[in-house]
């Protein structure tokens, strides 16, 4: 039986700072979706959040529309197909992938999603971490921005999130000595404990800059997701040849950044620090999507999913990633009856 009603989260206002109670706006709706010719009906079962989408509330240039007031948030998400049109493609039952938004279900040309096969030591919500745009940028921004190499000394901000975890473990496979940046002790010691990291440093420490330097010393490449303060001290611990890859700065999302007073040390030291979008570089994801399907196979890769349940929660949920509430990959399940091992 299909249900009576879907509820979906919409934009209602464009926040200032942080997400609050009346950026969102909460709609249940009839159950009167129908599949046209290549069409699908989904199911959302999860959905990422991840920082670039506070981004996406700005009514500003980007390299995306930025999400309209009384739309549907947006979101890549997992799903299962419950109705398939003429044409499609797709079968009832199919599992596949897409920007789904925050909804139980939704209506899609069935090229808008992918249909998904698990492989080997994978599982499903893996589609929304190394196996999606949170591998893909690790994989792209490390190895062809950040052009890596084995022997090199690695720095990582955002070193617990999803994307900075992966590129952790792309720097020990690749022989570099990975130097982890977090915000508590216990992610710390996840880090070096579970993921191998040569050493985590805690940013709230008050001896943070001293630990840095004694332990890490100068850098070949930092891959940044934080940006603000720890890029600007960064910039002064840089050796020759030295390579920014600048992913992200999450510390800057919420309010007006201060700017940076250290670049003049890339003149110094003939580095350089490059911005990248991971859809520029759509060619690259089949090697990525092989990287770690190899690593996944032979259980060498780890990761770790913050889920919150309910689609209601979704924007209390991306609030998270600016407070340091997650570790890993974080998602909200949608569909109360899906299961993950993650």
């Amino acid at each position: 039986m299909p249900p009576s009603h879907s509820t979906r989260v919409v934009l209602a206002e464009r926040p200032t700072a942080q997400v609050t109670p009346s950026t969102f706006r909460r709609e249940v709706v009839p159950f009167d979706f129908k599949a046209g010719p290549g069409e699908v009906v989904v199911k959302v079962e999860y959905v990422s959040i991840d920082p670039a989408m506070r981004g996406w509330l700005n009514d500003r240039r980007s390299y995306v529309e930025p999400v309209k007031i009384g739309e549907v948030m947006r979101a890549l998400g997992l799903g299962e197909v419950v109705q398939a049109g003429e044409g499609s493609g797709l079968v009832p039952g199919d599992r596949v992938t897409g920007t789904l938004g925050w909804q139980e279900y939704v209506v899609l040309d069935s090229k808008a999603v992918r249909k998904v096969d698990v492989p080997r030591g994978a599982e499903f919500l893996d589609f929304l971490g190394p196996l999606s745009m949170t591998g893909f940028t690790a994989f792209v921004g490390l190895l062809d921005i950040g052009q890596l190499k084995a022997g090199e000394t690695l720095v990582v901000s955002g070193a617990a999130g999803a994307t900075g975890s992966i590129v952790c473990q792309i720097g020990k496979q690749k022989g570099a000595k990975v130097y982890a940046i977090a915000g508590s002790p216990e992610k710390c010691a996840w880090l070096e404990k579970e993921l191998g990291v040569d050493k985590a440093l805690n940013y709230k420490s008050p001896t943070f800059r001293d630990d840095f330097k004694k332990h890490v010393g100068y850098f070949d490449v930092f891959f940044d997701n934080v940006g603000g303060e720890i890029l600007d001290f960064s910039l002064s611990r840089m050796k020759k040849n030295a390579r920014i890859v600048f992913c992200g700065a999450i510390s800057d999302y919420n309010g007006k950044p201060k700017g940076l007073t250290g670049y003049l040390n890339l003149i110094s030291q003939r580095a350089r620090i490059e911005g990248f979008i991971v859809f520029d570089h759509a060619d690259r994801f089949p090697a990525a999507l092989q990287y770690f399907g190899e690593m996944l196979a032979e259980g060498s890769l780890k990761r770790k999913f913050h889920i919150v349940e309910g689609v209601e929660n979704a924007p209390s949920a991306m609030n998270l990633l600016f407070t340091g509430g997650n570790t890993g990959k974080l998602v909200v399940k949608i569909a109360k009856d899906s299961k993950a091992k993650l």
